[in-house]
């Protein structure tokens, strides 16, 4: 389980600084259908790809602990289900979104869980060699 914790939580920080960045990068283009959004869209987009691009630092550095420390995981997960329940709050209020980010948002509600248990079972599994020593 710790290396599968491991790999999960460094993809997921790659992929999110990745994103994060071309988000910085890219501003409005980044944003499939709204190239055309505007300053205010574009000026908010690139301060959000800053933090996300700090959200996925923050599972590369849980990813480099030894081992990986399964609390961070979890509010790293929750912060992720806290993005779909936003994008859920978005769907009921405005309508659905462009395509991809319906696709996002099944990520979005699907990962989290699977890190949930993936950081118990590690947490697991960590914790039981320390308590069977005399």
């Amino acid at each position: 389980m710790s290396r599968a914790l491991r790999m999960f939580a460094w993809a997921t920080g790659l992929a999110c600084s990745a994103i994060g960045l071309f988000h910085v990068i890219a501003g409005n283009a980044a944003i499939p259908g709204e190239s055309d959004a505007g300053a205010t869209i574009d000026s908010l987009g690139r301060f959000f790809g800053a933090i996300f691009t700090g959200y996925g630092l923050a599972w590369l550095w849980a990813a480099r602990q030894h081992p990986v420390p399964a609390q961070a995981v979890r509010w790293l997960a929750a912060v992720f289900l806290l993005g779909a329940v936003g994008r859920l709050l978005s769907l009921a209020a405005h309508g659905w979104p462009h395509p991809f980010q319906v696709a996002l948002t099944a990520i979005e509600l699907a990962l989290p869980p699977v890190w949930f248990w993936l950081a118990a079972a590690d947490e697991r599994t960590t914790r039981r060699p320390a308590q069977e020593t005399p």
